[in-house]
């Protein structure tokens, strides 16, 4: 004998379904793109500060930092780490510092998001601007 399922019931079940698909997507979009993954400083020289975009106005910026990266195929790569400025004012900060070295607290989200800017990592605060000052000790900077 079969049982019989009244239409009430499936009702139920294609909302329960739905209110589940909901909830997912929702957790979804959250880790993705709004979950803070990791936070960190990184220092170096500031090469450059831009506000550019199309339709969404971003604060993306460039940071020199010391040492060298054999990883490439190419051969020698200097390390470079690009990251975005949500804040107007930091922004503004950073501008006046280009060419100096800065140390940065960032924020690293799984996924940029076009307002937010173009990299995965996020400055939120300068922890210090220092002008850059070549060191004596290397041969370079003692010749004539």
């Amino acid at each position: 004998m079969k049982k019989y399922k009244s239409p009430k019931s499936k009702s139920k079940v294609k909302r329960y379904i739905v209110v589940f698909l909901i909830l997912a997507l929702g957790v979804f979009v959250f880790v993705r793109y709004y979950f803070v993954f990791g936070t960190g400083v990184k220092s170096g020289e500031l090469n450059y500060l831009v506000h550019k975009g199309v339709v969404f106005k971003t604060y993306e910026g460039k940071l020199i930092q010391t040492g060298f990266r054999a990883d490439k195929p190419e051969g020698f790569q200097s390390n470079q780490f690009e990251f975005s400025v949500a804040d107007k004012k930091i922004a503004e900060e950073l501008m006046l510092a280009s060419g100096k070295n800065v140390q940065l607290h960032y924020k690293e989200y799984f996924a940029p998001i076009p307002w937010r800017g173009f990299t995965e990592f996020i400055v939120d605060s300068i922890i210090s601007v220092d002008d850059a000052k070549p060191n004596p000790t290397l041969p370079y900077n003692s010749l004539p």
